[in-house]
C-alpha cells in the first residue's frame, strides 16, 4: 500500500498525519516538538523507517490572499530538508484555514479538553492530507 504522511509544520510543534492513497483517508499521529521549527531529526528518521512512506505533504501557511507568510518560507525549508536528508519525494500544499477547521473538529468531538496544541497539530496535518487527496488523487 502507498503511505503518504503529511506535516503541519510550525516552530514549536509539527502536526503528523499519516494516509493512504488507496482509501484516501488520513489518521493523526503525535505532534512532533520542535526547538525554533528545527524538530529532533532522529524522531523524524524513526517515524519514516516505521511508516515507509511513498511521499511526504508540507503544508504551506499562505495568507487568504494567496500570498506567504512569514513562515511559509520555513515550511519550505522543512520540505526541502526531509527530501534532502531522507531522499522522499515532498511537495508543499496550501494549509488556508486547517488550523480554524482542526479546532472546530476536535470541538465537536469532545469540548475544550480537546483541544491542545498537539491534537490541533495533527488534526490541522490530517486536513492538509485530506485536502492533497481531494485534488489530486
Amino acid at each position: 500500500m502507498s503511505c503518504i504522511i503529511a506535516f503541519d509544520y510550525g516552530v514549536k510543534s509539527i502536526g503528523v498525519a499519516v494516509g493512504q492513497k488507496i482509501t484516501c483517508t488520513a489518521s493523526p499521529l503525535s505532534a512532533i516538538k520542535a526547538d525554533n521549527g528545527i524538530p529532533n531529526w532522529d524522531t523524524l528518521a524513526a517515524l519514516f523507517k516505521e511508516w515507509q512512506p511513498t511521499q511526504v505533504i508540507v503544508g504551506f501557511p499562505t495568507n487568504m490572499d494567496g500570498t506567504d507568510q512569514p513562515i511559509t518560507a520555513r515550511a519550505r525549508k522543512f520540505s526541502r530538508q526531509i527530501h534532502a536528508r531522507f531522499k522522499l519525494t515532498t511537495q508543499g500544499h496550501d494549509e488556508r484555514l486547517t488550523t480554524v477547521a482542526a479546532k472546530e473538529r476536535l470541538f465537536e468531538l469532545g469540548g475544550y479538553k480537546k483541544l491542545t496544541k498537539g491534537k490541533i497539530d495533527s488534526v490541522s496535518a490530517v486536513l492538509i492530507l485530506e485536502s492533497w487527496f481531494e485534488q489530486n488523487i
